[in-house]
């Protein structure tokens, strides 16, 4: 039987992965974000540190092919991508669930599923001012933060891809949180969802 998957990708700044982890509670279906290297690293025995450097990072793996690991001498990052796609695959078989980032709009596009393909977007002063305030930091490093990771989520989705990031093609649905709250966004959401479930 097909599953509702919700596949988040989202600007940093612009509040997706909170959105995330409130659908998930108010459709009570699991929620899988960075727990999923947690996952990939248990059923693979890769060590999680591994996971964890490469985790959405292109910075330093456009320029290391591979990963050097004791348990398994070299792990190159398509192996990498690879088991924690297994891991996103493996969770959208168990029932709904609420994944955000990793490309899985992607990894889940050819399986039975209703994949429903989210994309959070603010405007980019509302992102600068929203690291502000979480990491309490200046303007002009909140701004070069946001501007660093999301070049690093664009080569790491492009890489793994070969497709853009910021393509609204690439979605279902795309929601500027500039524009409506956490909750608004949340309620968009679900009504769709339901909609589309349907579909």
């Amino acid at each position: 039987m097909a599953n509702l998957i919700i596949t988040i990708s989202r600007s940093y700044g612009s509040g997706g992965r909170v959105i995330g982890r409130m659908l998930s509670e108010q459709m009570n279906i699991p929620y899988y974000d960075r727990n999923l290297i947690y996952l990939a690293s248990g059923r693979t025995g890769i060590d999680l540190k591994y996971f964890a450097q490469y985790d959405e990072d292109m910075k330093r793996k456009l320029l290391e092919d591979l990963i050097p690991s004791e348990k398994n001498k070299y792990v190159s990052k398509d192996e990498i991508f690879r088991r924690q796609a297994e891991i996103i695959r493996d969770v959208a078989d168990e029932g709904d669930c609420v994944i955000v980032g990793r490309c899985a709009d992607y990894v889940l596009k050819n399986t039975a599923h209703k994949v429903l393909r989210v994309f959070i977007y603010a405007n980019e002063t509302d992102c600068v001012e929203s690291i502000m305030k979480k990491l309490s930091v200046s303007r002009t490093e909140a701004a070069k933060t946001v501007s660093q990771i999301n070049r690093h989520r664009s080569d790491y989705y492009r890489y793994h891809t070969d497709n853009d990031w910021l393509r609204a093609d690439n979605y279902d649905l795309c929601i500027n949180t500039s524009h409506y709250t956490p909750e608004q966004a949340v309620s968009a959401i679900g009504q769709y969802a339901r909609i589309f479930r349907e579909l």
